[in-house]
């Protein structure tokens, strides 16, 4: 029984030994290996830390490894001249492509906003008076416009340069509304409202404007009703004896 009894003590300590030997294995190994970890950055760190207190900037070799690229890439100015060479001329010739396509960008550009050869024969328009009639008017088109061209009668030439100025409304001479006295061009839109007036109405036989009553004289100048200005001329001059240019 005894025998039996020491055999068990002997077999449990046993058992104890082989669990708890791995964890102290691991404990031990573990702090010998930061011993050791510890003791080997001290010694890397030293030399480093005596270097900076003599010097305030890293060494080359301590900011890790070293680019030889700019100095296998590096353009050798004495040794290569024809590479420094190509390189202006290609710069150069970059430069010269850019303004010549900026320029003909900014030609194409403004010759755009430039009117059309159509749009400047519409700008201007000649007119035969010769088969118009002392007293009567007739309407013309310019620019899409109305223009009213009156061949006035001695006596309705007489009537408006005696018209005094405390008068008009919009004060301005007969004189200076026309090139020739026999002849009146004037736009044909009201200076009210833009209606289209009636040729040879009103109270004093020019125009008569029936949206709201206003009345124009042979002159074209507004004499009664709501239009503040007189009827617009027109740039015209007279290329012949009976042919005029408006425009």
């Amino acid at each position: 029984a005894l025998a039996w009894w020491l055999l068990r003590r002997t077999m449990n300590a046993f058992r104890a030994a082989t669990r708890l030997a791995p964890r102290a294995a691991a404990r031990a190994t573990g702090s010998f290996q930061q011993q050791t970890a510890s003791t080997a950055f001290k010694a890397m760190q030293q030399p480093v830390l005596s270097q900076r207190g003599l010097s305030s900037s890293p060494e080359l070799y301590e900011l890790g490894s070293v680019d030889k690229g700019y100095t296998a890439d590096r353009v050798d100015r004495v040794a290569e001249p024809e590479r420094r060479a190509f390189t202006y001329l290609m710069l150069s010739g970059v430069r010269f492509a850019y303004a010549s396509t900026a320029r003909i960008l900014v030609v194409k550009f403004v010759s755009s906003m430039s009117a059309s050869a159509d749009v400047l024969a519409m700008a201007s328009a000649e007119f035969d008076l010769s088969e118009i009639d002392v007293g009567k008017t007739i309407t013309v088109k310019w620019r899409g416009k109305p223009v009213f061209i009156r061949h006035r009668t001695g006596d309705e030439i007489s009537t408006e340069t005696s018209v005094p100025m405390n008068a008009l409304r919009d004060q301005e001479s007969d004189e200076d509304r026309t090139l020739k006295p026999e002849w009146l061009v004037v736009l044909g839109i009201c200076t009210h409202l833009g209606c289209v007036p009636i040729s040879n109405a009103g109270e004093y036989n020019g125009w008569f404007c029936p949206c709201h009553g206003s009345h124009y004289d042979t002159s074209g100048r507004i004499r009664k009703g709501p239009a503040p200005l007189n009827l617009e001329i027109p740039p015209y001059k007279f290329t012949e004896e009976a042919k005029i240019l408006v425009g």
